[in-house]
C-alpha cells in the first residue's frame, strides 16, 4: 500500500527515535527541549520533524503557557508536513494539535486552514484570538511513520500550529469501532473533577475536562482507596474518583449534542463506578436513554472497579438528547463518572498509486530540492503537492510532473514506471547527460518538455518515433540531430532517423513505417550473377565513404543551438463549540427497555 511507501522520508529529516510507547510532544516553533514538570512532559523543538515554516512568539500580553508561546507558520506551498518516524505499522495512536493565535503577527486576524493526517482530511480549522484551541484523532497507523499535514484554504490566511502530540495507545482500546476508520474527539469530560486530568494521572495523556454542574446536579467522590481500570477504554482512576449525581431521585442526567452542527455517526463512552459501598438495603440502578428510547439494560455500577457503556456507529443529530434515568426499584439516584464522545470518519485511504509513490521517492532521493515535500502526494484532494496532477481514481495516479524552474542538475533517475504520466515539464534546470530513453516507453506521454537545460547526444529513436507526443528541446546547445554525422557515429541506438532535434516537434511516425515495410522487399530481391562483380565494386566503395565520414565527423561536430499545562484555562474544543457537554437535570418518566447495547 502507499501508506508504506514514503520511507524516504526517514532519509529527509532527522527525526528523534521514539520507543514502541509512542510518547512524542513537539513544541512547534521551539528550538528547545525541557521538561514541563506540572504534567512531567518532555518537550522537544519541531525543527527536525518538518522541512519548512517560521518561527514566531505570540504577543507577550497573550501568553497562556510556555508551550503555547511558540508557533510555526506557513507561508510557501500548499500543504506542509510532519513527520514522526517509528511508528510501527498497526499501532494505535492518539494525536492531538494544537493552536493558538495569540496575535503573534500582530494583525488580529485569526486564520482559518485545514488540518490533514496520512493523506485524509481531519478538520477545517478555525483559529480563535485568546483561545486555545485543538483537534485530537485516534487511529490505526497503516504504515511505520505518521504524517500530519496543514494546508491553505483561504488567501493570505497562513496555516499555523503550536503543538504537535503522538501518543500510543493499547491495542484493545477503542476497538469497537473497525481498524479502517479514524475517530474524531468531540467531548472528554471528567464529571465531578474541579481540574483537568491528564498525563501522569493518565499514562496515555488523554485530557480530561472538568465537568459542568447543574442546578439539581451534585458532586460525589468516591470512598474507595483502589478502583480497577485495567479493562475497556482504560479510564484513569482520578477520573472514576470523582461522578456527578443529582440531589433528587427523581431527577436524571442529561446532556445533548447541540455542539455537531450536523447529523454524525458517533462512538460515545460512558464510564459509571459506584462511590461507596451500599447498604444492603440500598441499590443504584438506572439506564441510558437516547431522547425517550431506552437504550440499555439496567447498569448497576459497582464499587471499586467501573462499567463502560459504549454506543458505536450511532447516527444523532445536533438535537439528540441522552439521559441517565433512574429504575423503578433504584434507591439511589443515578451517577455517571465519565464521558468520551467521538465522531467516525470515513474509511481511512490507502494513499497515492504505491508504485508511483516509489518511483516519485527516487526523484526525491536525487534532487535535495524536492525533499521538503512530505507526506501523501496526492491526497486528500485537491492539496497535492505543487508541483504534480492527479488523477481522480482510487487510488490517485499521478500524471503530471512540473518541475520548470526548480533547479535541477546532474542526470535523471529512471522514473518510467510511474506510467500514467502525460505530462512533464522539466525546463529551464541545469540536466545534463543523454536524454534518457525510458521516456518513450511511457504509454500515456503527450507533453514532454526539456527546453533550456544541458542534455546531450541526439534524442532517442524511442521519443522521435513516438506518436502524439510533442517535445520542446530548444536551448540544449549539445544536443545534435540524430541524422548528423556525430549522433550516428556516437549513437549506435537510433541509427538512420531523420528527426531533428531542436524545437517544439510533434511526432508522426507513419511514413517511417512505409519506408521500413519496404526495406525486406529490396532485400530480398535476387542478385544476377553477371552483377555479381559489380556488387564487390560497391562494397569497396562504401567502405571508403563511411572511413571518409567517420573521419569528417570528428573535425564538425554536428551542434544544435538554442536556448506547561497548557490546556487548563481558555479551551476551545474542535468545531468552536463550548468547552464541555451541557449537563443538566430534568424529570423524566421511565420508558420501556428496547434492544440493550453492550456492557461491561
Amino acid at each position: 500500500m502507499a501508506s508504506s511507501q514514503f520511507l524516504l522520508l526517514v532519509l529527509l529529516l532527522s527525526v528523534f527515535s521514539v520507543s514502541a510507547d509512542v510518547f512524542v510532544s513537539l513544541d512547534c516553533g521551539s528550538s528547545e527541549a525541557y521538561t514541563d514538570h506540572e504534567t512531567s512532559i518532555d518537550w522537544l523543538g519541531d525543527a527536525d520533524y518538518v522541512a519548512n515554516g517560521e518561527s514566531h512568539v505570540v504577543q507577550s500580553n497573550n501568553t497562556i503557557s510556555h508551550v503555547m508561546d511558540t508557533l510555526r507558520v506557513f507561508t510557501t506551498r500548499t500543504k506542509n508536513c510532519f513527520l514522526i518516524d517509528e511508528i510501527e505499522k498497526g499501532e494505535k495512536v492518539l494525536i492531538r494539535a494544537s493552536f493558538y493565535y495569540g496575535n503573534y503577527d500582530g494583525k488580529s486576524n485569526p486564520p482559518s486552514f485545514a488540518l490533514q493526517f496520512d493523506g485524509n482530511h481531519w478538520a477545517s480549522v478555525t483559529t480563535m484570538s485568546d483561545q486555545l484551541v485543538y483537534y485530537e484523532t485516534i487511529y490505526v497507523v497503516k504504515g511505520d511513520y505518521l504524517t500530519v499535514c496543514l494546508a491553505q484554504t483561504e488567501e493570505n490566511q497562513f496555516p499555523f500550529i503550536s503543538a504537535l502530540e503522538v501518543r500510543g495507545l493499547d491495542s484493545t482500546m477503542y476497538s469497537h469501532v473497525d481498524d479502517n476508520h479514524a475517530l474524531f474527539l468531540r467531548r472528554r469530560v471528567a464529571f465531578g473533577s474541579n481540574k483537568t486530568i491528564r498525563n501522569t494521572d493518565d499514562p496515555y495523556d488523554r485530557i480530561w475536562a472538568p465537568g459542568i454542574s447543574g442546578n439539581s446536579i451534585e458532586t460525589v467522590t468516591s470512598d474507595a482507596t483502589t478502583i480497577d481500570t485495567s479493562h475497556g477504554d482504560q479510564p484513569p482512576q482520578q477520573v472514576l474518583q470523582n461522578a456527578i449525581s443529582t440531589n433528587n431521585s427523581l431527577n436524571i442526567i442529561s446532556w445533548n449534542m447541540n455542539f455537531l452542527p450536523i447529523d454524525n455517526v458517533i462512538y460515545m463512552n460512558m464510564y459509571f463506578s459506584e462511590v461507596t459501598q451500599l447498604d444492603v438495603n440500598q441499590t443504584r440502578s438506572f439506564r441510558i436513554f437516547q431522547d425517550t428510547e431506552s437504550i440499555s439494560d439496567p447498569i448497576l455500577p459497582p464499587y471499586e472497579d467501573f462499567i463502560q457503556m459504549y454506543v458505536s456507529n450511532l447516527t444523532v443529530s445536533p438535537s439528540t438528547i441522552f439521559s441517565v434515568v433512574r429504575t423503578t426499584n433504584s434507591t439511589l439516584p443515578p451517577l455517571i463518572n465519565a464521558l468520551e464522545i467521538f465522531t467516525i470518519g470515513n474509511a481511512l485511504t490507502d494513499g497515492t498509486n504505491s508504485q508511483d509513490v516509489e518511483t516519485l521517492i527516487s526523484l526525491q532521493k536525487e534532487f535535495e530540492v524536492l525533499q521538503g515535500w512530505i507526506g501523501d502526494p496526492c491526497l486528500p484532494s485537491p492539496f497535492t503537492y505543487d508541483w504534480i496532477n492527479c488523477s481522480s481514481s482510487d487510488p490517485p495516479r499521478i500524471t503530471a510532473l512540473y518541475l520548470s524552474k526548480f533547479n535541477l542538475s546532474g542526470s535523471l533517475p529512471d522514473f518510467s514506471s510511474m506510467d500514467a504520466l502525460e505530462t512533464i515539464d522539466l525546463s529551464n534546470n541545469n540536466l545534463d547527460g543523454p536524454i534518457p530513453d525510458f521516456f518513450g516507453t511511457l504509454p500515456n506521454l503527450k507533453e514532454l518538455n526539456l527546453a533550456n537545460n544541458k542534455f546531450t547526444g541526439p534524442v532517442p529513436a524511442s521519443l522521435s518515433n513516438k506518436n502524439g507526443l510533442t517535445i520542446d528541446t530548444s536551448g540544449n546547445s549539445d544536443l545534435c540531430s540524430s541524422s548528423d554525422e556525430s549522433c550516428q557515429n556516437n549513437d549506435s541506438s537510433s541509427p538512420g532517423s531523420d528527426q531533428p532535434a531542436t524545437g517544439s516537434t510533434k511526432n508522426n511516425n507513419k511514413n517511417n513505417k512505409k519506408k521500413k515495410n519496404n526495406l525486406p522487399i529490396i532485400l530480398g530481391t535476387t542478385i544476377p550473377a553477371f552483377l555479381l562483380v559489380w556488387a564487390i565494386v560497391g562494397i569497396f566503395a562504401i567502405l571508403h565513404y563511411k572511413n571518409k565520414r567517420a573521419t569528417t565527423s570528428l573535425v564538425n561536430p554536428g551542434q544544435i543551438s538554442g536556448g506547561s499545562t497548557p490546556f487548563v484555562d481558555r479551551v476551545q474544543m474542535s468545531e468552536n463549540f463550548e468547552k464541555h457537554p451541557e449537563v443538566a437535570a430534568h424529570d423524566h418518566e421511565n420508558s420501556t427497555n428496547l434492544a440493550p447495547l453492550l456492557l461491561r
